[in-house]
């Protein structure tokens, strides 16, 4: 009957190796402890155990040790529900007028009456008492004493000029054939928003110059000069003031003239609708302002071709030009 219990653990531990709770020791399930007497089985299952136990507490000590470290700081993710400006960006504006408790009340921080005390009230940053400022009490220099006499001329050369006359874009519209700045807006060289002060003609692409042209601006250089007197052309500076130029670009703006004015000033006096008229003779302009003292100079200088010098005047009148009132 000894031997029954003796040949079962035997069997046991034959067929099946021995392994430790759950699934923590893979060393020990892959053992296989036989037992080769039952003298000594006893004592090779306790043996067999201790160490099985022994290898438990190792483990689970190890696994305590981990869990105890730290795991470092949790990842987050932007998103709208945890979107936010950083602390202490936006500081809470302290309210005035609260009472004497906020450190701001009654009077706000203000004082008793006075010019910083009132709504809208203070001194602009450049006051200093009532004294001269400072930056009045420095020179006008350079283009802070000239800049609002600064003339804003459109630069127009020669060549392009010729290029719009080939084209068929350019055609004069006073009866006399001259070219004026009325026809340069016409022809879509630039708008009449944009001319401020005039036009100055210059002598680029003058080599391609080929018509005789007759052409009034307001200012010249003397290189576009000699390319249109070369071809048998002749130009004249005109000065404009702003009525003047106004009335020049826009003369529909200005009132029409009486019929009977038409007839008197009808060269053939047949019509009296003005029909053989130009467009600037059949309206009632302002009478054209003389040049500053500042611009009488030039336009008395027969090398700029000014229309006040007498020799220009003589010149137009031989050539058939209209007179400039």
């Amino acid at each position: 009957m000894a031997s029954q219990p003796q040949s079962l653990a035997t069997n046991l531990t034959a067929t099946r190796p021995l392994c430790s709770i759950g699934s923590f020791s893979r060393e020990a399930q892959t053992r296989n402890t036989v037992i080769p007497s039952a003298a000594s089985s006893v004592a090779g299952l306790s043996s067999s155990l201790s160490q099985l136990s022994f290898q438990n507490n190792n483990h689970f000590s190890s696994l305590a040790q981990d869990k105890n470290q730290p795991l470092g700081e949790p990842i987050t993710f932007l998103s709208l529900n945890n979107l936010a400006d950083n602390p202490g960006a936006i500081k809470k504006k302290r309210r005035v007028g609260r009472g004497i408790g906020s450190s701001k009340g009654k009077t706000c921080g203000r004082g008793h009456k006075g010019q910083k005390a009132r709504a809208g009230g203070g001194v602009h940053p450049t006051f200093e008492g009532g004294q001269t400022k400072f930056y009045k009490r420095l020179p006008k220099i350079g283009k802070l004493k000239n800049s609002k006499f600064k003339l804003e001329l459109i630069p127009l050369n020669v060549g392009k000029v010729q290029d719009y006359i080939t084209m068929g874009r350019l055609i004069p519209e006073r009866s006399d054939g001259v070219i004026t700045m009325k026809d340069f807006v016409n022809a879509g060289m630039f708008p009449a928003s944009s001319i401020k002060s005039g036009v100055k003609l210059l002598g680029d692409g003058k080599e391609f110059l080929k018509d005789k042209l007759h052409i009034e601006v307001p200012w010249a250089s003397k290189s576009a000069i000699e390319a249109i007197e070369s071809k048998g052309g002749f130009v004249t500076t005109v000065h404009y003031n702003r009525l003047a130029l106004r009335a020049h670009l826009k003369p529909h703006k200005f009132p029409m003239k009486p019929e009977s004015m038409l007839a008197m000033e009808n060269e053939d006096g047949e019509d009296a609708d003005g029909s053989e008229l130009d467009v600037h003779d059949m309206h009632l302009l302002p009478r054209r302002a003389r040049p500053p003292p500042k611009y009488m100079p030039y336009y008395t200088d027969y090398a700029k071709r000014g229309y006040l010098h007498p020799k220009v005047q003589l010149e137009r009148k031989k050539r058939g030009l209209k007179e400039i009132h």
